[in-house]
């Protein structure tokens, strides 16, 4: 490919802490003639020095990582990057998470399992500077809108702020406190404090509750039962 080719095509940073997800991501973009990959990066440290380094168009990212996570990930880059566009690739079901990274700043949200034959689409829609969302969740929001006047049931978490929802997310994967303290640069204290206020907003009696609930949120964010 010749360098004025190459000059055109939209640099892609991939945030994944899986090789093979990487490899096949790269791969797919690496296909398309008007994108480019400029990088792959397994944590949130290395992506904000990627960012820095290698000024991508638009950032691919994880949610769950093995350092840090996507949402804190793309809380940093609006506050440092505001341009930049952050496209979030999770196994996650977009339902329970989208509406709240949209709002901490993501540009679109795609399932890994709808990757294949979606990603084109929503990095050039998201590049375009649209919103990407499944059609699925695009109309729940919409008629979410229609009825907000109806006094619908409030979702419980959305109560929770961004980082109790980052700790309960945890919890969900089998983490400690001091696991989960470790992970997002916390005291163990503060977690624990954390612990507490989402059983309080969340109404749940004591830690076994609290415990239930954050696997059985993992389960249904998966596609469990």
């Amino acid at each position: 490919m010749s360098h004025s080719g190459e000059s055109t095509r939209r640099r892609v940073l991939i945030v994944d802490d899986h090789p093979i997800v990487r490899h096949g991501l790269s791969r797919r973009i690496e296909a398309a003639p008007d994108l480019v990959v400029c990088g792959e990066v397994e944590n949130v440290a290395d992506a904000r020095r990627a960012i820095r380094e290698l000024h991508p168009d638009i950032v691919i990212v994880d949610l769950s990582l093995g350092q840090g996570d996507g949402l804190e990930l793309i809380r940093d880059a609006r506050a440092h990057h505001p341009r930049l566009p952050m496209l979030v690739l999770s196994m996650h079901e977009e339902s329970i998470y989208a509406e709240r990274l949209l709002a901490a700043g993501a540009r679109g949200y795609i399932m890994k399992e709808a990757a294949s034959d979606q990603l084109l689409i929503a990095l050039r829609r998201v590049l375009a500077g649209k919103i990407y969302v499944s059609e699925a969740l695009a109309a729940r929001l919409r008629a979410r809108g229609s009825a907000s006047a109806g006094g619908e049931a409030e979702d419980p978490l959305k109560r929770l702020s961004n980082r109790e929802m980052q700790v309960l997310a945890k919890l969900g994967r089998g983490l400690s406190s001091r696991a989960i303290a470790a992970d997002l640069t916390l005291s163990v204290k503060t977690v624990e404090s954390h612990r507490q206020s989402i059983k309080r907003k969340l109404n749940l009696a004591n830690n076994a509750q609290l415990l239930q609930y954050a696997l059985s949120l993992d389960r249904a964010s998966k596609g469990g039962v």
